[in-house]
């Protein structure tokens, strides 16, 4: 190994012990090979922190900023498929925690993105995760604090150049979840797709008798009838176990028609979170 990249391999590891993150997933840090989804949508994260590069005639709109240490691999992916990094005019994320938000201050910095975050969520990411009604008293979680230039809500469209997004506020995973939708033009067709925000409940998320967030249980059931009823042809999310990135990855390189193009993969994860949630949900009623 070269003395750089033992240089860079220290850094990476000094950085996630002084942030916690020695216990978080591997994947979340592992470079993943950047490549067209369809049209002019691009997959530009990490082996399982999804990142997206939607490009633009009046230049380009990154999806999720992920880790400060993530930020050179989002960049070289973008480089890597022959766009500028500097082209970043708009930054999204799917959700105000630290795995996909605390770059945002650094992306901003390189590119003078307007960064747009969804209410619920924006003065988590102002604050740097300060404000997060589960993390907010744990300092591992903090990250740089981020202006936001837009606050968003629900429905609200993000457009520039000829690309439009739609952002659907899918609450519970955070108060400002986000699930993005599109269309992509492919080889004559018109596709849908849907960036789902985050569906998981964390460790230590208390869904009765939650005083930091009432509405938790609500929100959560807001979410699910939402994403059931979004129109999605392409499946993709905030992270890539999500919608089986590894899988379809390699059925795309073995030359298997666009396996993105996944309505019932996205139907049957939806439902299947939404009982993982009634179950956790019946558990906690019966501690009461």
């Amino acid at each position: 190994m070269r003395l750089k990249n033992i240089y860079n391999f220290l850094l990476l590891i000094i950085s996630l012990c002084l942030t916690g993150l020695s216990q978080a997933n591997p994947d979340w840090f592992k470079p993943f090979p950047p490549f067209r989804i369809a049209g002019n949508l691009y997959y530009v994260g990490s082996k399982d922190l999804a990142s997206y590069l939607i490009v633009t005639s009046q230049g380009n709109i990154l999806i999720n900023s992920d880790y400060d240490i993530n930020v050179p691999m989002i960049r070289k992916s973008i480089e890597k498929l022959g766009f500028k990094f500097s082209d970043t005019k708009i930054l999204l994320i799917s959700q105000a925690h630290s795995d996909h938000a605390a770059g945002s201050a650094l992306i901003k910095e390189q590119t003078g993105a307007k960064y747009m975050v969804m209410e619920g969520d924006a003065s988590v990411a102002q604050t740097g995760g300060k404000t997060d009604f589960l993390f907010g008293n744990d300092p591992t979680q903090f990250y740089r604090e981020t202006t936001v230039d837009r606050v968003l809500h629900d429905g609200e469209r993000v457009k520039l150049g000829d690309t439009t997004l739609v952002a659907h506020l899918t609450p519970g995973h955070t108060k400002g979840c986000t699930t993005w939708t599109m269309k992509v033009h492919e080889k004559g067709k018109i596709f849908n797709v849907v960036i789902v925000g985050g569906v998981s409940i964390n460790p230590g998320t208390k869904l009765v008798n939650n005083a930091a967030y009432p509405g938790i249980v609500h929100d959560y059931e807001r979410m699910w009838q939402v994403s059931k009823s979004l129109p999605c042809d392409i499946f993709l999310g905030a992270h890539g176990i999500y919608f089986g990135l590894l899988e379809k990855y390699s059925l795309m390189k073995k030359g298997v028609k666009n396996p993105f193009v996944d309505p019932n993969g996205y139907q049957k994860f939806i439902a299947q979170k939404e009982q993982d949630f009634q179950r956790e949900l019946a558990k906690q009623e019966a501690q009461k």
